[in-house]
């Protein structure tokens, strides 16, 4: 997927000029890749969500949204005020699942980004394990600071849901 990306971004496909130019660089000989990377990494990594949202959806009692609905709620508000709410800790679930995964993404990465500014933190830890005498040591020193973000973010949405670290993942 992402020598599709690089090959997408090679050229403008339909006609003459880059419609993005001056707003977003993603095509040219050194594009920006910071939005085809959240484009891979959202395509890559929406079928945890999908998942988690399924797994809500099959707890949740159909009866309410027919309730809703026989109360004269039109279909959106009972998605919206009903089958959303019911779901949120399944969907906050996959989505903190889905960027613990995309934030340590290391294929798209390595590809997708050519210069040393653009690099992801994966990429970074990769070429900085290649350096010479203290490589290894940073690139280790960098690998604990990704996982420290990562536990960062998981306890940072337990305080913001108001419950136990392991709570966010029961169903």
């Amino acid at each position: 997927m992402a020598f599709g990306y690089v090959a997408m971004t090679l050229r403008w496909p339909f006609g003459k000029g880059d419609p993005l130019e001056g707003f977003i660089s993603v095509i040219g000989a050194e594009p920006n890749p910071m939005l085809l990377l959240v484009i891979a990494y959202g395509v890559r990594r929406l079928p945890y969500i999908v998942r988690a949202a399924v797994a809500g959806l099959e707890q949740t009692s159909g009866e309410l949204e027919e309730a809703a609905l026989n109360l004269g709620a039109g279909r959106i508000r009972a998605v919206r005020t009903i089958i959303v709410p019911l779901i949120m800790a399944n969907l906050i679930a996959g989505g903190l699942l889905a960027f613990s995964f995309a934030m340590l993404e290391v294929s798209d990465s390595l590809i997708l980004a050519q210069r040393e500014s653009d690099y992801p933190i994966t990429k970074a830890i990769y070429s900085l394990f290649e350096r010479l005498g203290d490589g290894p040591y940073i690139a280790s020193a960098m690998g604990v600071w990704a996982m420290v973000l990562l536990a960062v973010t998981l306890v940072g949405a337990s305080i913001l849901m108001g419950k136990k670290m392991g709570a966010i993942f029961r169903v």
